[in-house]
Protein backbone atom coordinates (compact mmCIF):
# COMPACT_ATOMS: atom_id res chain seq x y z
CA UNK A 1 0.00 0.00 0.00
CA UNK A 2 1.06 3.61 -0.34
CA UNK A 3 1.48 6.55 1.97
CA UNK A 4 0.04 9.98 1.28
CA UNK A 5 3.40 11.66 0.69
CA UNK A 6 3.90 9.34 -2.28
CA UNK A 7 0.86 11.07 -3.71
CA UNK A 8 2.29 14.52 -3.15
CA UNK A 9 5.55 13.63 -4.87
CA UNK A 10 3.78 11.83 -7.68
CA UNK A 11 1.54 14.73 -8.62
CA UNK A 12 3.63 17.76 -7.71
CA UNK A 13 6.90 16.63 -9.23
CA UNK A 14 6.32 13.34 -10.98
CA UNK A 15 3.43 10.96 -11.47
CA UNK A 16 0.83 11.68 -14.13
CA UNK A 17 -0.43 14.92 -15.58
CA UNK A 18 -2.33 16.18 -18.58
CA UNK A 19 -0.31 17.37 -21.58
CA UNK A 20 -1.25 19.17 -24.75
CA UNK A 21 -3.55 21.48 -22.82
CA UNK A 22 -2.41 24.64 -24.60
CA UNK A 23 -3.79 23.60 -27.96
CA UNK A 24 -7.06 22.61 -26.31
CA UNK A 25 -7.43 26.04 -24.70
CA UNK A 26 -6.65 27.83 -27.98
CA UNK A 27 -9.32 25.80 -29.72
CA UNK A 28 -11.73 26.40 -26.84
CA UNK A 29 -11.42 30.15 -27.12
CA UNK A 30 -11.99 29.97 -30.88
CA UNK A 31 -15.29 28.18 -30.16
CA UNK A 32 -16.45 30.70 -27.57
CA UNK A 33 -15.74 28.43 -24.62
CA UNK A 34 -14.27 29.97 -21.49
CA UNK A 35 -11.44 27.95 -19.94
CA UNK A 36 -11.26 28.04 -16.15
CA UNK A 37 -8.35 26.49 -14.25
CA UNK A 38 -7.98 26.23 -10.48
CA UNK A 39 -5.49 24.58 -8.17
CA UNK A 40 -5.64 23.65 -4.54
CA UNK A 41 -4.37 21.01 -2.11
CA UNK A 42 -6.36 18.15 -0.61
CA UNK A 43 -5.90 14.57 0.55
CA UNK A 44 -2.15 15.05 0.66
CA UNK A 45 -1.75 16.05 -2.98
CA UNK A 46 -2.01 18.96 -5.37
CA UNK A 47 -5.42 19.31 -7.02
CA UNK A 48 -6.01 20.94 -10.39
CA UNK A 49 -9.09 21.18 -12.58
CA UNK A 50 -9.51 22.79 -15.99
CA UNK A 51 -13.06 23.11 -17.31
CA UNK A 52 -14.64 24.66 -20.41
CA UNK A 53 -18.07 26.24 -20.68
CA UNK A 54 -19.63 28.91 -22.94
CA UNK A 55 -20.39 31.10 -19.90
CA UNK A 56 -17.61 32.06 -17.47
CA UNK A 57 -20.06 32.34 -14.57
CA UNK A 58 -21.34 28.82 -15.18
CA UNK A 59 -17.79 27.49 -15.48
CA UNK A 60 -16.88 29.09 -12.16
CA UNK A 61 -20.01 27.74 -10.48
CA UNK A 62 -19.18 24.25 -11.73
CA UNK A 63 -15.62 24.65 -10.48
CA UNK A 64 -16.92 25.73 -7.05
CA UNK A 65 -19.04 22.60 -6.91
CA UNK A 66 -16.16 20.32 -7.95
CA UNK A 67 -13.83 21.65 -5.28
CA UNK A 68 -16.57 21.46 -2.66
CA UNK A 69 -17.05 17.80 -3.61
CA UNK A 70 -13.36 17.14 -3.08
CA UNK A 71 -13.44 18.98 0.23
CA UNK A 72 -16.33 16.80 1.40
CA UNK A 73 -14.25 13.71 0.65
CA UNK A 74 -11.38 15.14 2.69
CA UNK A 75 -13.72 16.03 5.56
CA UNK A 76 -14.67 12.37 5.82
CA UNK A 77 -11.53 10.46 4.73
CA UNK A 78 -8.46 12.58 5.49
CA UNK A 79 -5.75 11.42 7.88
CA UNK A 80 -4.75 15.06 8.28
CA UNK A 81 -8.03 16.51 9.56
CA UNK A 82 -8.50 15.43 13.19
CA UNK A 83 -12.25 15.93 12.84
CA UNK A 84 -12.60 13.51 9.90
CA UNK A 85 -14.53 10.31 10.37
CA UNK A 86 -11.46 8.33 9.37
CA UNK A 87 -9.43 9.92 12.17
CA UNK A 88 -12.28 9.19 14.57
CA UNK A 89 -12.31 5.55 13.48
CA UNK A 90 -8.57 5.20 14.04
CA UNK A 91 -8.73 7.00 17.39
CA UNK A 92 -11.84 5.35 18.85
CA UNK A 93 -12.03 2.09 16.92
CA UNK A 94 -15.63 2.81 15.91
CA UNK A 95 -17.70 5.34 13.98
CA UNK A 96 -21.46 5.33 14.41
CA UNK A 97 -23.80 6.77 11.77
CA UNK A 98 -20.93 6.93 9.23
CA UNK A 99 -21.12 9.10 6.16
CA UNK A 100 -22.51 7.02 3.26
CA UNK A 101 -19.43 7.87 1.19
CA UNK A 102 -17.16 6.29 3.80
CA UNK A 103 -19.28 3.16 3.82
CA UNK A 104 -19.16 3.03 0.02
CA UNK A 105 -15.38 3.46 -0.20
CA UNK A 106 -14.66 0.94 2.56
CA UNK A 107 -16.96 -1.63 0.98
CA UNK A 108 -15.24 -1.07 -2.37
CA UNK A 109 -11.87 -1.49 -0.67
CA UNK A 110 -13.03 -4.69 1.01
CA UNK A 111 -14.21 -6.13 -2.30
CA UNK A 112 -10.84 -5.33 -3.91
CA UNK A 113 -8.99 -6.86 -0.96
CA UNK A 114 -10.92 -10.08 -1.45
CA UNK A 115 -10.33 -10.12 -5.22
CA UNK A 116 -6.61 -9.40 -4.81
CA UNK A 117 -6.01 -11.93 -2.02
CA UNK A 118 -5.12 -9.13 0.37
CA UNK A 119 -2.70 -7.26 -1.91
CA UNK A 120 -4.91 -4.22 -1.31
CA UNK A 121 -5.38 -3.63 2.40
CA UNK A 122 -6.53 -0.38 4.02
CA UNK A 123 -5.41 -1.49 7.49
CA UNK A 124 -1.68 -0.94 6.79
CA UNK A 125 -1.61 2.37 8.69
CA UNK A 126 0.09 0.88 11.81
CA UNK A 127 3.14 0.04 9.69
CA UNK A 128 4.03 3.72 9.20
CA UNK A 129 6.65 4.99 11.64
CA UNK A 130 6.27 1.95 13.86
CA UNK A 131 8.97 0.90 16.31
CA UNK A 132 8.11 -2.78 16.10
CA UNK A 133 7.26 -3.89 12.53
CA UNK A 134 6.43 -7.44 13.61
CA UNK A 135 3.88 -6.20 16.13
CA UNK A 136 2.43 -3.77 13.59
CA UNK A 137 2.02 -6.51 10.99
CA UNK A 138 -0.22 -8.40 13.42
CA UNK A 139 -2.67 -5.48 13.22
CA UNK A 140 -2.89 -5.56 9.42
CA UNK A 141 -5.96 -7.50 8.28
CA UNK A 142 -8.59 -6.07 5.96
CA UNK A 143 -11.11 -8.57 7.30
CA UNK A 144 -10.97 -6.78 10.66
CA UNK A 145 -12.90 -3.76 9.36
CA UNK A 146 -16.57 -4.38 10.17
CA UNK A 147 -18.83 -2.30 7.92
CA UNK A 148 -22.54 -1.58 8.07
CA UNK A 149 -24.69 1.40 7.16
CA UNK A 150 -25.02 2.27 10.84
CA UNK A 151 -21.53 1.56 12.14
CA UNK A 152 -17.92 0.96 11.15
CA UNK A 153 -15.76 -0.83 13.71
CA UNK A 154 -12.19 -2.08 13.91
CA UNK A 155 -11.94 -5.60 15.28
CA UNK A 156 -8.82 -5.10 17.42
CA UNK A 157 -7.37 -2.31 19.49
CA UNK A 158 -4.46 -0.65 17.70
CA UNK A 159 -5.80 -1.28 14.20
CA UNK A 160 -5.92 1.77 11.93
CA UNK A 161 -7.06 2.53 8.41
CA UNK A 162 -5.59 4.63 5.60
CA UNK A 163 -7.58 5.41 2.47
CA UNK A 164 -4.66 6.98 0.61
CA UNK A 165 -4.79 4.13 -1.90
CA UNK A 166 -8.37 4.81 -2.93
CA UNK A 167 -9.74 8.14 -1.65
CA UNK A 168 -8.04 10.28 -4.30
CA UNK A 169 -9.69 8.21 -7.00
CA UNK A 170 -13.06 8.60 -5.32
CA UNK A 171 -12.47 12.36 -5.07
CA UNK A 172 -11.77 12.44 -8.82
CA UNK A 173 -15.09 10.70 -9.44
CA UNK A 174 -16.95 13.13 -7.19
CA UNK A 175 -15.40 16.17 -8.88
CA UNK A 176 -16.25 14.85 -12.34
CA UNK A 177 -19.83 14.18 -11.26
CA UNK A 178 -20.13 17.74 -9.92
CA UNK A 179 -18.87 19.17 -13.20
CA UNK A 180 -21.24 17.04 -15.27
CA UNK A 181 -24.23 17.98 -13.13
CA UNK A 182 -23.59 21.63 -13.90
CA UNK A 183 -23.31 21.26 -17.63
CA UNK A 184 -19.54 20.94 -18.11
CA UNK A 185 -18.84 18.54 -20.94
CA UNK A 186 -15.10 19.11 -21.40
CA UNK A 187 -12.69 19.04 -18.48
CA UNK A 188 -9.50 17.55 -17.13
CA UNK A 189 -9.55 16.67 -13.43
CA UNK A 190 -6.46 15.88 -11.37
CA UNK A 191 -7.41 15.03 -7.80
CA UNK A 192 -4.52 12.65 -7.26
CA UNK A 193 -5.75 10.61 -10.22
CA UNK A 194 -6.69 11.85 -13.67
CA UNK A 195 -10.19 11.96 -15.09
CA UNK A 196 -11.23 13.37 -18.44
CA UNK A 197 -14.55 14.66 -19.70
CA UNK A 198 -15.18 15.08 -23.41
CA UNK A 199 -12.69 14.90 -26.24
CA UNK A 200 -10.52 17.22 -28.27
CA UNK A 201 -11.99 19.21 -31.17
CA UNK A 202 -11.34 16.41 -33.67
CA UNK A 203 -13.14 13.87 -31.50
CA UNK A 204 -9.94 12.19 -30.30
CA UNK A 205 -9.27 11.55 -26.60
CA UNK A 206 -7.04 13.65 -24.40
CA UNK A 207 -3.39 12.67 -24.21
CA UNK A 208 -1.79 12.19 -20.79
CA UNK A 209 1.74 11.38 -19.70
CA UNK A 210 2.98 8.71 -17.30
CA UNK A 211 6.00 9.89 -15.35
CA UNK A 212 9.24 7.98 -15.75
CA UNK A 213 9.97 6.37 -12.36
CA UNK A 214 13.71 7.10 -12.59
CA UNK A 215 13.93 10.38 -14.52
CA UNK A 216 12.58 13.64 -13.19
CA UNK A 217 10.33 15.61 -15.52
CA UNK A 218 10.30 12.84 -18.15
CA UNK A 219 7.44 10.76 -19.53
CA UNK A 220 7.93 7.04 -19.97
CA UNK A 221 4.70 6.64 -21.95
CA UNK A 222 1.83 8.65 -23.37
CA UNK A 223 -1.72 7.39 -23.24
CA UNK A 224 -5.13 8.42 -24.54
CA UNK A 225 -7.74 9.28 -21.93
CA UNK A 226 -11.18 8.72 -23.39
CA UNK A 227 -14.28 10.49 -22.11
CA UNK A 228 -15.18 9.50 -18.59
CA UNK A 229 -12.23 7.16 -17.98
CA UNK A 230 -9.63 7.61 -15.28
CA UNK A 231 -5.92 6.90 -15.00
CA UNK A 232 -4.04 6.13 -11.79
CA UNK A 233 -0.36 5.38 -11.20
CA UNK A 234 1.35 3.71 -8.23
CA UNK A 235 5.12 3.56 -8.12
CA UNK A 236 8.36 3.49 -6.15
CA UNK A 237 9.11 7.06 -7.17
CA UNK A 238 12.35 8.38 -5.73
CA UNK A 239 13.62 9.80 -3.46
CA UNK A 240 10.96 8.28 -1.18
CA UNK A 241 9.19 4.99 -1.65
CA UNK A 242 5.88 4.34 0.03
CA UNK A 243 4.55 1.08 -1.37
CA UNK A 244 4.90 -2.22 0.43
CA UNK A 245 3.35 -5.64 0.73
CA UNK A 246 0.77 -5.72 3.56
CA UNK A 247 1.77 -9.32 4.34
CA UNK A 248 5.49 -8.64 4.80
CA UNK A 249 5.93 -4.88 5.21
CA UNK A 250 8.56 -4.99 2.46
CA UNK A 251 8.66 -3.26 -0.91
CA UNK A 252 7.18 -5.43 -3.69
CA UNK A 253 9.86 -6.78 -5.98
CA UNK A 254 8.48 -6.70 -9.54
CA UNK A 255 7.42 -3.17 -10.47
CA UNK A 256 8.75 0.36 -10.55
CA UNK A 257 5.32 1.65 -11.51
CA UNK A 258 1.86 0.46 -12.48
CA UNK A 259 -0.66 2.63 -14.34
CA UNK A 260 -4.28 1.54 -14.53
CA UNK A 261 -6.97 2.86 -16.84
CA UNK A 262 -10.50 2.11 -15.62
CA UNK A 263 -14.05 3.36 -15.73
CA UNK A 264 -13.84 5.18 -12.39
CA UNK A 265 -11.11 6.88 -10.42
CA UNK A 266 -11.91 4.76 -7.38
CA UNK A 267 -11.37 1.55 -9.34
CA UNK A 268 -8.22 2.78 -11.11
CA UNK A 269 -6.73 4.06 -7.85
CA UNK A 270 -7.28 0.91 -5.82
CA UNK A 271 -6.34 -1.42 -8.64
CA UNK A 272 -3.03 0.34 -9.31
CA UNK A 273 -1.97 -0.37 -5.72
CA UNK A 274 -3.28 -3.92 -5.69
CA UNK A 275 -1.51 -4.80 -8.93
CA UNK A 276 1.77 -3.22 -7.79
CA UNK A 277 1.72 -5.34 -4.65
CA UNK A 278 0.49 -8.53 -6.33
CA UNK A 279 3.40 -8.57 -8.81
CA UNK A 280 3.52 -9.21 -12.52
CA UNK A 281 1.81 -12.59 -12.71
CA UNK A 282 -0.81 -11.96 -10.05
CA UNK A 283 -1.34 -8.34 -11.05
CA UNK A 284 -1.80 -9.10 -14.73
CA UNK A 285 -4.37 -11.72 -13.80
CA UNK A 286 -6.20 -9.22 -11.60
CA UNK A 287 -6.38 -6.70 -14.44
CA UNK A 288 -7.61 -9.39 -16.84
CA UNK A 289 -10.43 -10.25 -14.42
CA UNK A 290 -11.54 -6.61 -14.08
CA UNK A 291 -13.97 -5.56 -16.84
CA UNK A 292 -12.90 -2.40 -18.64
CA UNK A 293 -9.46 -2.19 -17.01
CA UNK A 294 -6.11 -1.92 -18.79
CA UNK A 295 -2.58 -1.53 -17.47
CA UNK A 296 0.88 -0.23 -18.29
CA UNK A 297 3.73 -1.77 -16.31
CA UNK A 298 7.28 -0.60 -15.68
CA UNK A 299 9.42 -3.40 -14.24
CA UNK A 300 12.33 -2.86 -11.86
CA UNK A 301 14.77 -3.53 -14.72
CA UNK A 302 13.19 -0.77 -16.82
CA UNK A 303 11.29 -3.06 -19.18
CA UNK A 304 7.77 -1.89 -20.05
CA UNK A 305 4.70 -3.99 -20.77
CA UNK A 306 1.07 -3.14 -21.48
CA UNK A 307 -2.20 -4.99 -21.77
CA UNK A 308 -3.51 -5.20 -25.35
CA UNK A 309 -6.20 -2.60 -24.75
CA UNK A 310 -4.05 0.03 -23.06
CA UNK A 311 -4.40 3.13 -25.29
CA UNK A 312 -0.73 3.96 -25.92
CA UNK A 313 -0.22 6.92 -28.22
CA UNK A 314 2.55 5.18 -30.16
CA UNK A 315 0.65 1.90 -30.51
Amino acid sequence: MKHCSRRRFLIAGAGIAGIGLGGWLTWARSRGLSPVTRRSHALGTEISITALHPRPDAANAAMDAAFKAIDRVEDVMSLYRPTSQLCALNRDGVVRDPDPSLVHVLRSARELSARSNGAFDVTVQPLWNCADPDAALKLVDWRGVEISDGEIRLARRGMAVTLNGIAQGFATDEAMAALRSRGVRQALVNAGELGGLGCKEDGSPWTVGIQHPRRDEAWIELARLADGRCLATSGDYRPQRHLFDPKTGREPADFSSVSILAGTGLEADGLSTAVFVAGLEGGAGLVARTPGADAFFVLKNGRTLATPGFPRVDA
